[in-house]
């Protein structure tokens, strides 16, 4: 247990999350430190630290032009934010409808995806924090000054910092993919475990797939934008960024190439040896990745290796054994399953032992796939777009964003009328409004989380605050435990939302400490709000509520289409085997089509699991969902195997591409009965275990068109 949380320790210092927080703690120390100092104004200075504040929320770990770009967005909004709150800041009833207004608007920004959240939230703290205080106009001029320039020394701070450690980030990116997919391969371990829970292992299974999928799109937008034949040769460690990554993504494929019927392995073999030797071998595999994304990141080659040589002889025996005591006649399904499985774990092993020798940093180390290093990567980047026509789309009561908008304007009016209404609260109401605008989430579940959070970690966090003002008033101290909160709050930001409340608390109290003298009193005050926020936020989140099951039919529709066009791209390939043919596709078309297959399969798995946390109530077609959602998995694996089948042997595939082309008509015109049809005899000479995996995809196309037509006239019928 001691070893674990180790190396969850070392995972986290490491990662970009901890030296991301490190940036962004000490971009806004600097910013308040320099004004403080030149102004001579303590007041000023924390002006200016909540406008660096703003872009450091903004700052999420990515490419340096992407951050740079956005940060200048938050500036410019922010600015504008602050201005517009200041001046209206003398009249409570203007500077209702102003804030509120403001509400809506920045909410809105959640039509731009999670980056657009960020920084519409960011500006909304910078308007909240700003009707603190009443200003005259040159004041809120002034205030608004002070503000941008706190921004603009972050900025800088961040440029700065970033510029020389470029292929640090790259590392650290390509370090936290490569515990995503150690946690992913340690899930599939447990699927082996004797009398395992499948569907629970299922559940975690998708999920690490989904955190696995993001961190991937991650590490390849921070690599790709700067990757270039000329950048290789001038950084051997850009090389060895490149070529661990590219055999993360051939692992990727590996891994989820073949959908094993775990139900199938526990019913025949759930207490035989070779189920406890795949375990073990996949527990070491996932032991060796994070210790190689360990080495990445430390830049530190690995002296020792744990080797999985024993267990996949084991493996083999006992398929030895299998066959020869009438297994592989007798049970030929699992048998295949147990010979794809020994395949898997020989070519996953291969290219481990090739990522451990890259943490070596070898003289002469040549990049792999270097034909690939050409303009046509753009096309796997991730692309945002800001367009305002996003905006007015979306001002319409059936569009989640606005709905969203307004339920954060609703919980923001009635945070500032009890700060009206009620004397004691008056001066520190905007604390219960800005607990609402942090809480507000577009989901319900997220909301429902993100509210148990923030209210445990701000209680947890006055408390830590009263026992080191009880221990302590040395400003030296104070300012070292300020400087420590704000690196553990950001770091801890998008890994454990709890922690960083309770370190985010601490921060800003010990800022109002410098401020303000009565900060006992202050801490009362902020755990009072926090309550009331948290009632406030939790109260609306049920107004005008978005529920998951609404989304749920689209997404799986995207889910099914990328699938549809896998599949398709997957036959593109296999008829047109002769090299002009190929040529004359897409290059990209079928990387292209596995990328968007899996992030479809993340976005539909990870609304169907927010679902899961809403009120059962609202809660539709869960069986029917977890079908199909388990269905699209096994068609995507399915279609990665009997391409890599089919390719090395094209001589032999007529017979299983007509097939293939039959399931993909069905599938296209939602043809139950065209998808039930025999599946192809193969002659004798033909491998044995193609026919398995076509049957499998059979099954999850039947399974498919059957829960997506039920699911689709029962939502007809709910309509009608």
């Amino acid at each position: 247990m001691l070893g674990a949380r180790l190396n969850r320790l070392q995972r986290f210092v490491y990662s970009h999350h901890f030296v991301g927080g490190l940036r962004r703690g000490s971009g806004v120390v600097v910013a308040f430190a320099l004004v403080t100092l030149v102004l001579d104004d303590p007041s000023a200075g924390l002006i200016a630290a909540l406008g660096a504040l703003c872009v450091a929320l903004i700052d999420q770990p990515g490419p340096v032009s992407v951050r740079i770009r956005e940060m200048l967005g938050g500036l410019v909004l922010g600015a504008g934010a602050v201005g517009i709150t200041g001046l209206a800041s003398q009249n409570p009833i203007l500077l209702l409808i102003v804030v509120v207004a403001q509400s809506f608007f920045f909410s809105l920004f959640s039509v731009y995806g999670k980056k657009g959240g960020v920084i519409g939230l960011a500006c909304l703290v910078l308007a909240v924090v700003t009707m603190h205080t009443s200003l005259t106009p040159v004041q809120a001029s002034l205030h608004t000054l002070t503000s941008v320039s706190g921004a603009v020394i972050y900025i800088l701070v961040s440029l700065l910092s970033s510029r020389p450690l470029q292929v640090r980030e790259e590392e650290q990116a390509l370090s936290v993919a490569l515990f995503a997919t150690a946690d992913y391969v340690a899930a599939r371990a447990d699927m082996y475990e004797p009398r395992a829970d499948i569907d629970d292992g299922y559940r975690r299974l998708i999920d690490r797939q989904s955190k696995m999928t993001e961190q991937h799109q991650a590490a390849r937008d921070m690599i790709l934008r700067n990757i270039s034949p000329a950048a290789l040769e001038r950084s051997p460690r850009r090389t060895v960024v490149w070529n661990v990554f590219i055999d993360m993504v051939n692992m990727l494929d590996m891994l989820v190439s073949t959908h094993t019927d775990y139900t199938l392995l526990h019913r025949t073999l759930d207490d035989a040896d070779i189920m406890i030797f795949s375990r073990d071998a996949l527990d070491k595999m996932a032991l060796e990745l994070e210790r190689i994304a360990l080495a990445v990141t430390r830049e530190k080659a690995l002296s020792r290796r744990n080797s999985v040589k024993a267990e996949l002889r084991a493996i083999e025996f006992e398929l030895e054994q299998m066959r020869r005591n009438g297994f592989a006649d007798s049970a030929p399904e699992p048998y295949t399953i147990c010979v794809q499985i020994l395949r898997r774990l020989r070519n996953v092993n291969r290219l481990i032992e090739r990522m451990l020798d890259q943490t070596s940093f070898p003289t002469h180390n040549e990049p792999l796939n270097a034909a690939q290093l050409d303009a046509s990567l753009i096309d796997f980047l991730s692309r945002q777009s800001f367009h305002p026509r996003l905006l007015s789309s979306n001002l319409r009561l059936d569009s989640p964003p606005c709905r969203f908008a307004l339920r954060v304007a609703l919980a923001t009016a009635i945070g500032l009328g009890l700060g009206l209404l009620l004397p004691d609260v008056a001066e520190h109401g905007y604390w219960i409004v800005l607990t609402i605008i942090i809480i507000m989430k577009p989901a319900f579940s997220l909301t429902k989380q993100r509210n148990n959070a923030r209210l445990t970690g701000t209680l947890i966090g006055c408390g830590l605050a009263y026992v080191l003002f009880s221990l302590t008033t040395d400003s030296h101290w104070l300012l070292v435990a300020l400087f420590l909160s704000l690196v553990a709050g950001f770091s801890f930001l998008l890994v454990n939302y709890l922690v960083a409340s309770v370190f985010n608390t601490l921060a800003i109290l010990l800022a109002l400490h410098f401020i303000f003298p009565s900060t006992f009193a202050l801490i009362n005050e902020r755990a009072i709000d926090t309550v009331i926020g948290s009632l406030v936020a939790f109260a609306c989140s049920y107004f005008l509520p978005w529920w998951e099951s609404r989304s749920l039919p689209s997404l799986a529709q995207a889910a099914v289409r990328a699938n549809q066009t896998f599949l398709q791209t997957a036959l593109q390939l296999l008829v047109n085997q002769d090299q002009e043919q190929t040529a004359a596709i897409r290059p990209n078309a079928w990387p292209l089509a596995r990328r968007n297959t899996l992030v479809a399969f993340s976005n539909f798995a990870e609304a169907f699991y927010r679902m899961m946390g809403e009120p059962h109530s609202r809660q539709r077609h869960v069986a029917e969902y977890n079908h199909l959602l388990i269905q699209n998995h096994v068609l995507a694996a399915e279609i990665l195997t009997i391409v890599s089948q089919l390719r090395a042997q094209p001589n032999q595939a007529a017979q299983a591409i007509a097939f293939m082309q039959v399931l993909d008509q069905a599938l296209a015109n939602r043809d139950l009965k065209a998808a039930g049809l025999p599946a192809p005899t193969f002659a004798k000479n033909t491998p044995a275990d193609w026919l398995y995996p076509l049957k499998q995809m059979q099954r999850a196309v039947q399974g498919i068109i059957r829960e997506s037509t039920a699911i689709q006239t029962a939502t007809q019928t709910a309509k009608d």
